[in-house]
């Protein structure tokens, strides 16, 4: 890929700068969400996917369609429900006026997508996306459609309504990169947000990086030099997760019945790199693998009945494997 930058080093400057105004753009309409919008904008920049639990109200919808305006990115939503079938999601073939068949794109033809409630949907449909996560392509009939770069999914679920819902299992949650929680905003934050939202106040968001700066930039992230004693922490950090390895501590011992998979650590690894350059530096330390070690690996690590009885939550289990 052709720099449009003099080096990779002018390219890292370049890509915190514009982070930087990113953030900026986005605080004019978000308010509060600052260490969510970081983690989503981690995502978008590592070539990944994000899952978002949150319960209604704190501006899902709101934060993304931002994320999309000050990224200059086709921005569609997807509201799933027990009904949705894939070919609502993907498109279908109709018979036009030549008596030919012709594809009709779907909502998962943009760049970010927003699947709202995504559990709320069977698995048939939930398939029909994670593969167009995974493969960035779909197929319909016998022909296979790539989906435009770059494709980025963000999915959020309700973690207080569990009933009429089909949770996704842990070889789909595994397809997310980061699993970010939403919660509510402080007294100050939501004092500004009802002061902005009840008044007629019109903020607008500038157009901050463009779809080719950001395939750019995604390509960037890759070339970002890891010393071996942060990969060797982040694998082992995934590694001490499985209760069957010899790395594993007491806590993942008695509480966890299954760890993350080989995913986590590559995860690991392109996170620490991207919030490294984010953060304007040239390479990753360990301080940046812990900065997304939470996101990563919460909802790969599936606790046992001991754990839930306890009350122990999967984020404790991880702070004490450090």
């Amino acid at each position: 890929m052709n720099t449009p930058y003099g080096s990779d080093v002018e390219g890292i400057n370049q890509l915190h700068a514009k982070n930087k105004q990113l953030l900026d753009e986005i605080r004019k309409v978000v308010i509060g969400q600052d260490e969510v919008v970081k983690k989503v904008l981690i995502c978008i920049f590592s070539r990944g996917h994000c899952l978002l639990i949150g319960v209604p109200g704190l501006a899902k919808t709101l934060l993304v369609h931002t994320i999309a305006e000050a990224l200059d990115l086709k921005f569609s939503r997807i509201q799933f429900t027990p009904d949705l079938m894939p070919s609502d999601i993907t498109g279908s073939e109709i018979l036009n006026e030549r008596k030919e068949f012709q594809f009709i794109p779907g909502p998962l033809f943009a760049n970010i997508v927003l699947a709202d409630e995504i559990n709320r949907t069977p698995p048939k449909t939930q398939a029909a996306l994670l593969e167009a996560m995974q493969e960035r392509s779909i197929t319909v009939g016998s022909t296979m459609h790539k989906l435009q770069e770059p494709f980025f999914v963000l999915a959020t679920q309700n973690p207080i309504e569990q009933e009429g819902t089909y949770p996704l299992p842990e070889a789909q949650l595994d397809r997310f990169m980061l699993n970010v929680i939403l919660d509510y905003p402080r007294y100050e934050d939501e004092l500004n947000i009802v002061r902005n939202t009840t008044s007629d106040i019109k903020t607008s968001v500038q157009k901050v990086i463009s779809a080719e700066e950001i395939l750019h930039f995604q390509h960037l992230i890759r070339k970002v030099p890891v010393a071996n004693n942060v990969l060797e922490y982040a694998v082992k950090l995934a590694n001490k997760t499985r209760p069957s390895s010899p790395m594993a501590p007491d806590v993942v011992k008695n509480y966890v019945d299954w760890g993350a998979g080989p995913r986590a650590s590559q995860n690991l690894t392109i996170g620490a790199k991207c919030h490294a350059v984010l953060n304007g530096k040239y390479s990753p330390d360990i301080e940046d693998v812990q900065a997304v070690a939470h996101s990563v690996l919460r909802h790969r690590v599936v606790k046992n009945y001991k754990a839930e009885a306890e009350g122990l939550t999967v984020d404790e289990i991880i702070n004490r494997i450090w």
